[in-house]
C-alpha cells in the first residue's frame, strides 16, 4: 500500500467519509499483482490504487460497491485467474489471488488507523496557559495529544482530562524519555522559560517528526539558535523549527496563540500529506 493511498484514506476519515479497501493478501502462480497490492474505493465509485486490472479489478470493484450496502467488516474472496475452470475469471495469468475486502467506517476508524499508524500525535512540552489552551483545540482537529511538564501541579488529569497522555518529567533535559516518535509526530515547545525550551529543542531535533514549533520572540529564538550552532547543530536542523511558533495573526492571549499554532499545524499536516 503506497503512502499516497494511506494519506488519502486518512483525509477521508478526517472528512467523515466511509470507504472500502481491497487488498491482495496472498497469491499463487502467475498473477497481475502480488501480495501487498491495494485499492481504495469511495462511495461514489472513485478508486485509487489497483489490485491488478482486467477482470480481477472489475470484479473486485463490484464487490467493493456491494460492500457499501452490506457494511460487512471483512470478507476474503478467492479468485482463479485462468480460462479453464468453470468459476474462474477467464484471465490468462493462470494463478490464484486472495483479495480481502474491508469496510472502513469513518465513525469508528480505530483499527484501521492503528494498523497503518495514521494517528498524528501532538506532544505539547509545557502544560502552562498556552499548553492548556492548545490541547483541546488540537484534539478537535484530530490530533492525539500528550501534555508534558516538569510540574505535577500542571501536568495532571484534572487539567487535561481528555488528553491521550499526561506525563511529568524530572526536568526538560529528559523530556523525551519513554516517548516513541515517528514521521507523524508533532512537537510543540511552550515551556515556561528559555532554558526549558532549549533543553526540549536540542532533543527534538534528534527525533523523527513532521513538525517542531517553539514559542518565543525572534530575539529569543535567535539566541537559542546561536547556542545550537555552537553545539554543532547544522543549519538544516535549525531550519526545521517553526519559530516564532504559529501563523502570524497578531495573537496575544493564550487562546489566540493556541489558534495560531493549530492553524500552522493544519497547514503542515496538509502539506506533508
Amino acid at each position: 500500500m503506497s503512502n499516497k493511498i494511506i494519506y488519502f484514506a486518512r483525509d477521508l476519515l478526517d472528512q467523515g467519509e466511509d470507504f472500502v479497501i481491497a487488498k491482495v493478501v496472498d497469491t499463487t502462480g502467475s498473477t497481475p499483482r502480488k501480495k501487498g497490492a491495494w485499492m481504495l474505493v469511495k462511495k461514489d465509485g472513485t478508486t485509487m490504487g489497483t489490485v491488478g486490472g482486467g477482470r480481477l479489478e472489475a470484479e473486485t470493484e463490484k464487490l467493493c460497491r456491494e460492500t457499501f450496502g452490506t457494511k460487512e467488516k471483512q470478507r476474503l474472496h478467492r479468485f482463479k485467474l485462468n480460462t479453464e475452470e468453470r468459476d474462474a475469471l477467464d484471465m490468462g495469468c493462470g494463478g490464484d489471488a486472495d483479495v480481502l475486502i474491508e469496510y472502513v467506517d469513518a465513525a469508528h476508524p480505530e483499527a484501521f488507523k492503528e494498523e497503518f499508524n495514521l494517528e498524528t500525535t501532538a506532544y505539547i512540552f509545557g502544560a502552562g496557559h498556552v499548553g492548556l489552551a492548545l490541547e483541546p483545540v488540537l484534539r478537535h482537529i484530530n490530533f492525539r495529544t500528550v501534555a508534558i511538564d516538569d510540574r505535577v501541579e500542571y501536568a495532571n488529569r484534572e487539567r487535561f482530562p481528555e488528553a491521550s497522555g499526561v506525563k511529568v518529567v524530572s526536568d526538560f533535559k529528559h523530556a523525551f524519555d519513554g516517548l516513541e516518535l515517528n514521521e507523524n509526530s508533532y512537537i510543540v515547545i511552550v515551556t515556561r522559560g528559555h532554558m526549558g525550551d532549549y533543553d526540549v529543542l536540542k532533543d527534538a531535533l534528534k527525533q523523527k517528526s513532521a513538525y517542531v514549533g517553539m514559542i518565543g520572540s525572534r530575539k529569543k529564538n535567535k539566541m537559542l539558535f546561536d547556542m545550537l550552532r555552537e553545539e554543532g547543530y547544522a543549519e538544516a536542523d535549525i531550519a526545521r523549527v517553526h519559530a516564532p511558533i504559529g501563523l502570524s495573526i497578531q495573537a496575544e492571549t493564550p487562546e489566540e496563540i493556541a489558534i495560531s499554532i493549530a492553524a500552522e499545524m493544519i497547514q503542515v499536516r496538509a502539506s506533508h500529506d
